[in-house]
């Protein structure tokens, strides 16, 4: 099987609300969003997400032109905060997981921050029952510099949140990392 990653685009838009809504089917406790928050959004609110415009990128992972998995980048726009940029809503089928889809969609991530000027770290948050989501970003070069207590309550059930981050571009010493 032939693995492509690339930008969603309007025209993705019924395949990423599908693939979404299959990601938080199958394992809700990795997001904040529900499936059923999620079902009630309107195909237009999904497309803004997709439209060239958007102030986020979302990137589809294909295998044999089936859209598997999914990863959206969003930079800051506070000045204050612009050289960094937040992955959310990443997911990978099940079955399409051991595949490097996973680390495809991230390493697109990272080189795409790295085109925007400005950037130099990428920052994300891992659920503490997410172990294999937690191995594959600390692979392509995330650490945790923080555990957030009592961050989600679904169903019962309290979560923690690792977070973690990535230095992309030039530090205030001017160095490359």
């Amino acid at each position: 099987m032939s693995l492509q990653i690339r930008r969603l685009t309007l025209a993705d838009a019924p395949a990423y609300r599908e693939a979404r809504l299959a990601a938080l089917r199958a394992d809700p406790a990795a997001f904040v969003t529900t499936a059923e928050q999620f079902a009630a959004w309107p195909l237009e609110r999904l497309a803004v997400r997709l439209a060239p415009g958007a102030p986020g990128v979302t990137f589809g992972a294909f295998l044999s032109g089936e859209l598997v998995g999914l990863l959206t980048l969003m930079r800051e726009e506070s000045p204050a905060q612009a050289h960094r940029v937040n992955v959310f809503s990443v997911s990978v089928a099940p079955a399409a997981r051991g595949q490097g889809v996973g680390v495809g969609l991230v390493r697109a991530a990272i080189d795409h921050a790295r085109t925007w000027p400005g950037v130099t770290s990428l920052h994300l948050t891992v659920t503490d029952t997410q172990h294999a989501a937690r191995r594959l970003y600390e692979r392509c070069g995330f650490r945790v510099w923080g555990t957030q207590p009592d961050a989600l309550r679904r169903d019962g059930q309290v979560y923690e949140e690792h977070w973690m981050w990535l230095a992309v571009g030039r530090e205030s010493s001017g160095q490359e990392i």
